[in-house]
């Protein structure tokens, strides 16, 4: 006789639910990564740009050129402050899909537990009655061995 439980499609689902998590997880991390990496490049580009000012003023440049790339300095200033905003969001995103992946892992050990407790269950039942079948055989033996002796 085989191992059948019977909540298999409860575990099941508690199993697909926990893969559902680890997706959303990986695609949240993804997401973080890669506002973190377009926050990198402003910063980059700010610094650039900054660098590009100061030669420009030591060059005298136009007032009007310095103006423009002050004005886009305070463009990518804007940028990156949403920018930091994003990242943050995507942080609260990952912890958030990180807590409900653990909710998730807990689901499927609870449940995974309760099936092995229950095949346990099942295998020593099974033991037993093994062993009770081999005990009659025993005792029929037994019996019909005395009732030739007689």
């Amino acid at each position: 006789m085989k191992f059948r439980y019977h909540f298999q499609k409860v575990v099941d689902l508690k199993s697909n639910e926990k893969t559902q998590a680890e997706w959303m997880l990986s695609t949240a991390i993804g997401k973080l990564q890669t506002e973190e990496e377009h926050l990198i490049q402003l910063l980059n580009d700010r610094n650039n740009l900054v660098g590009i000012i100061q030669s420009a003023t030591e060059n005298t440049a136009s007032v009007n050129s310095l103006q423009e790339m002050q004005r886009y300095v305070h463009h990518l200033d804007e940028c990156i402050s949403r920018k930091n905003n994003d990242v943050k969001h995507a942080q609260v995103n990952v912890q958030r899909n990180q807590t409900f992946l653990n909710g998730k892992m807990v689901d499927e050990k609870v449940w995974l537990g309760a099936r092995d407790k229950a095949k346990i269950k099942f295998q020593q039942d099974m033991l037993l009655r093994e062993q009770n079948d081999l005990d009659e055989m025993a005792t029929v033996r037994f019996a019909a061995k005395a009732g030739r002796a007689n």
